[in-house]
């Protein structure tokens, strides 16, 4: 599950992303569903005729929580921030954002709660190098919405993530989020598998404040590391 996290601003995806930024963004300490955040995509250039070098990334606004191109209900899907990965190519919810709306969230980090006696405790998971990570994610657009929203995949959690908790985004290393992030409407569950095999391995974690509990707060106390109760 990823239900909040730490999304970068302008500076860092420019600095570190390699690619074509659409917004002025600012950090968000706090990111939340259906907030308007960073979305990385592969476009072709304006002009371009398919093939080498006529593709480019660019990260533009996108609201948290995916709705399908299909979807005709009157009010919006539940629980669609998150796509299991060990699901998504073949659930219609989200096969074809697999096949033709792959993404890449960027964030320098998430949030998990652990229950104890003592309540609920909030941990914010971030690489040990603190650098940009790459969250798989799924993107679409939708005759009714007037932006594109998206979804980040998950999977189970690798083993310095699991003291936390069970679930964890599926964070990418360059390569494989490039291999993701790759055009094309083919192969997109072995692309899925891949992805799943490339997760990053290590990560650091610390408690932080309840503070973070609310997506209204935001600022470097989101991220402070505290001594639990």
């Amino acid at each position: 599950m990823c239900g909040r996290y730490l999304s970068p601003d302008q500076a860092a995806l420019e600095r570190e992303g390699d690619l074509r930024v659409r917004n002025p963004f600012e950090r968000v300490y706090n990111a939340a569903p259906t907030m308007k955040l960073p979305v990385v995509r592969a476009v072709l250039q304006p002009g371009a005729l398919p093939g080498a070098g006529a593709v480019e990334r660019e990260a533009i606004a996108m609201h948290w929580g995916l709705v399908p191109t299909w979807w005709s209900k009157p009010g919006l899907p539940t629980h669609s921030i998150n796509a299991r990965s060990e699901e998504a190519a073949g659930k219609p919810m989200w096969r074809d954002a697999v096949r033709r709306g792959r993404a890449l969230v960027p964030a320098l980090g998430w949030y998990e709660w652990q229950v104890s006696a003592a309540g609920k405790q909030p941990f914010f998971l971030h690489a040990p190098d603190q650098g940009l990570l790459w969250f798989a994610g799924l993107w679409a657009t939708n005759a009714a919405i007037e932006e594109p929203t998206f979804a980040i995949l998950t999977r189970e959690a690798v083993a310095s993530v699991a003291p936390v908790h069970h679930r964890m985004p599926l964070a990418l290393g360059p390569e494989a989020a490039a291999e993701w992030l790759a055009p094309g409407t083919d192969r997109g569950s072995e692309r899925l598998a891949a992805a799943v095999a490339s997760v990053q391995q290590e990560f650091a974690w610390h408690p932080v404040a309840t503070y973070v509990n609310s997506p209204r707060n935001q600022g470097e106390r989101c991220i402070a590391p505290i001594q639990p109760a």
